[in-house]
């Protein structure tokens, strides 16, 4: 029998819910909690997921689920049946009465909680009537709800041509990477090297991010390893409240901390990578009209950053 005939005739929505959640959280625990489930029940629901595909859509490892490139593939049509049944059931619910207007925004969580605020503040006084729905999302899973047509409008990271094909991309800046402890850490009172501040506990983000490259490539050119008091998370809020309030020291972009600079909430160590930091930019789906709202957004984005 035709194999693409057995997958459409198997596969479930509980496949494909599965599916995007452990990409979007990118680890098995996590989805599993988000979709209220217990772990062996979704590891067993990707395990059919993959046997129907015939290949491994995720790489498991210690630190987590990695997409394959046949799963970054399969991300883009899963994003888009889940979208499409989603518009579908709110076609059953919709009222006679006129729906306020929405804008549907997808960010990187560094995005989320550094430049994000503010834009959101200058926004709603010239839009008040506008509702906007914001997704912070690791930048694979951005671009495959972007090209989905999930979001109107994304703040994200550039990706190889690949993966960004069907999407207009408008560079902001380059993020770079800082080393941020609190103001009054012990180290503050010392003469800064890498090798001292690698001496107290670290907080960075997990293998495979965009951050954790450009530190892997400070700390090989300075000839220096991470600590074994390591926390790896991809949550910024976590890795904040580590800093301001212990003694870790946070390898962070800087655009997430850009106001707890300025407040004087975190300090920056006179410590930086050579490497010129990842392209951050605005994402819009090439050809698609945009609506007054999202011109209006992406107005506010480009003055804030000037400012």
């Amino acid at each position: 029998m035709d194999k693409n005939y057995l997958f459409n005739q198997r596969i479930r929505l509980r496949h494909l819910h599965t599916f995007v959640a452990v990409a979007q959280q990118g680890t098995l625990g996590r989805a599993a909690e988000t979709l209220n489930l217990s772990q062996p029940a979704l590891s067993k629901t990707l395990n059919e997921l993959e046997t129907l595909a015939g290949a491994r859509l995720f790489e498991r490892g210690r630190l987590g689920a990695q997409l394959t490139t046949l799963g970054e593939q399969f991300l883009t049509h899963a994003v888009k049946v889940l979208d499409a049944l989603n518009h579908a059931g709110q076609s059953f619910s919709a009222s006679q009465s006129p729906t306020p207007e929405i804008l549907r925004l997808g960010v990187l969580p560094t995005v989320a909680l550094g430049m994000l605020p503010s834009i959101l503040d200058r926004f709603h006084q010239q839009q008040p009537h506008v509702t906007v729905q914001v997704a912070t999302l690791h930048n694979n899973v951005l671009i495959a709800g972007m090209k989905a047509g999930e979001f109107d409008v994304g703040i994200g990271r550039m990706a190889d041509s690949e993966m960004m094909r069907g999407l207009s991309y408008e560079l902001l800046f380059l993020e770079s990477l800082c080393l941020v402890v609190r103001p009054d850490h012990p180290l503050m009172s010392d003469n800064v090297t890498l090798s001292r501040a690698l001496s107290w506990p670290v907080v960075i983000q997990p293998e495979g991010t965009a951050p954790r490259r450009i530190a892997e490539a400070m700390l090989q050119e300075h000839g220096c390893t991470l600590p074994d008091t390591l926390i790896e998370t991809s949550s910024t809020t976590l890795a904040r409240q580590l800093a301001m309030r212990y003694d870790y020291v946070w390898f962070v972009p800087s655009g997430a901390i850009k106001e707890d600079l300025l407040h004087h909430a975190l300090v920056a160590l006179p410590l930086r990578a050579s490497h010129p930091g990842e392209p951050v930019g605005i994402m819009t789906r090439s050809g698609a009209p945009l609506t007054m709202c999202s011109e209006v957004l992406l107005a506010t984005v480009r003055k804030s950053h000037a400012g």
